[in-house]
């Protein structure tokens, strides 16, 4: 009878050894699973940051040529690189683990050499001689890019150093002070934004620059919503799929006063980031960082997805034009169709994720800052007076009548008129109106999608 006790005691012993072998073993396996996920998106994190500082410094360079460049044609060339590398550096600071507060007026100045570069570009394309106003201008802008490559450049070394690490710079403000970690301050990057507080000038929108600051945003429409109210339609985009809602704050994303959000669903360690606009409660910007690894859906379901979910949050009569595929997730150009008329400055981006379909990202400020129902869509030319405005060479696959926006922020409404010269596919745009040629984009057709230059 003892010798059975005994042995139902060293079995149970056993089984409860066993058992805590297992959980250990599972735990473990969990930690290591995480810390592999973390360590996967802290990678993602560093190579954003190594890409912006390559867009940085080929912008540096490419500044520095345009202030010496006396050829309108090399001048043109330098400053189209300059507009888009400004273009990708932006996209790679979005791509960051801020919030919408850090790198506010570095994101500004971006977009701003961005505008001045494609405006002063035109000028060259035209014959226009630069002036010393223009050219001083962007020896400025050399100056600052010189030292925004330059405090990026020191944030790499320390990371690639162990001086400081991704988990230092948390998203409230920029560093996490709870560690006791040198230089840290150094590796602000409010402190890299901080830099343009002097930087009062070039703030280039065109003739009409002050009135365009100063403008009600169209697209903003209706009350003034709470924190409460905006937390409600986060919970009405994604449902019961929530696990927990972090509230950021009430901050400012360009001239749009939001409430940003920290999203963990269900099932996930992945986090969401989302902004909703104060007045009228829309959608500003939508982030997802996560890895996809495999294509499973066309484009044109990942189209399709992408034009159910916009119109799920309050957009509607969205038409996608160009997209771009990159790590196997696209990011589609939609713009507002109005009575079959293409309005380009009522533009919202789109990445959705190509295994499954999932939205990753939304930026609806073109559309916000423009929308509004257009009422001159009178034309003064018949289509066929337009076509004789045309190449003849230009053999014409499609036409229709599209809105479209001029360096100045204003806007033409042209009759849009798709065709290939031999094997170059064009856009050209003829002014409903006058009939005047206003602008001719070349389609290129690229691994990734569709771009226009």
């Amino acid at each position: 009878m003892k010798e059975k006790q005994k042995f139902k005691t060293r079995l149970c012993i056993g089984i409860i050894l066993i058992l805590i072998i297992l959980l250990a073993t599972t735990i473990y396996k969990l930690y290591d699973a995480k810390k592999l996920a973390k360590n996967k998106e802290e990678q993602a994190y560093s190579m954003s940051l190594y890409e912006l500082i390559d867009y940085v410094q080929n912008i540096e360079n490419y500044l520095a040529k345009s202030t010496i460049s006396t050829s309108s044609k090399s001048g043109a060339e330098t400053l189209t690189h300059i507009w888009r590398e400004a273009d990708l550096a932006v996209s790679r600071i979005s791509q960051l683990p801020l919030n919408i507060e850090q790198l506010n007026k570095t994101s500004k100045f971006l977009n701003q050499v961005s505008e001045y570069s494609y405006a002063l570009s035109r000028k060259n394309i035209n014959q226009e001689k630069l002036t010393q106003e223009d050219l001083d201008n962007l020896k400025l802008l050399h100056q600052y890019s010189l030292e925004l490559k330059e405090g990026l450049s020191d944030i790499a070394d320390k990371l690639e150093s162990g001086e400081i690490a991704w988990n230092d710079i948390n998203k409230d403000n920029g560093i996490d002070y709870t560690r006791k970690v040198d230089n840290v301050s150094d590796a602000n990057f409010t402190d890299i934004d901080n830099n343009f507080n002097e930087y009062a000038g070039l703030i280039y929108d065109g003739a009409f620059s002050e009135h365009i600051q100063k403008v009600e945003k169209k697209g903003l429409t209706g009350d003034d919503i709470s924190e409460d109210q905006a937390e409600e339609k986060v919970k009405s985009i994604y449902k019961d799929n929530i696990e927990n809602i972090k509230r950021n704050g009430n901050l400012t994303q360009g001239d749009i006063d939001v409430y940003q959000f920290e999203v963990k669903e269900k099932n996930s360690d992945d986090l969401i980031y989302i902004s909703i606009s104060k007045r009228g409660g829309k959608v500003v910007l939508l982030n997802k960082n996560r890895e996809v690894t495999e294509e499973n859906i066309t484009r044109e379901e990942a189209n399709q997805k992408g034009k159910e979910f916009l119109k799920n949050i309050g957009f509607d009569n969205m038409k996608e034009t160009y997209f771009q595929t990159q790590e196997n997730i696209i990011t589609v150009n939609y713009v507002y169709e109005q009575d079959k008329i293409l309005v380009y400055p009522d533009l919202i981006k789109v990445k959705v994720a190509l295994d499954n379909g999932e939205i990753l990202g939304v930026e609806s400020t073109g559309y916000l800052n423009s929308h509004t129902e257009r009422t001159d869509t009178k034309t003064k030319i018949t289509i066929d007076e337009a076509k004789e405005k045309l190449n003849p060479k230009l053999n014409i696959e499609s036409e229709g009548l599209a809105i479209i926006p001029t360096e100045w922020k204003t806007e033409i409404l042209c009759y849009e008129f798709k065709g290939r010269v031999d094997e170059t596919e064009f856009l050209v745009y003829i002014n409903a109106q006058t009939g005047e040629e206003e602008n001719i984009l070349v389609i290129i057709e690229t691994p990734g999608g569709i771009l226009t230059m």
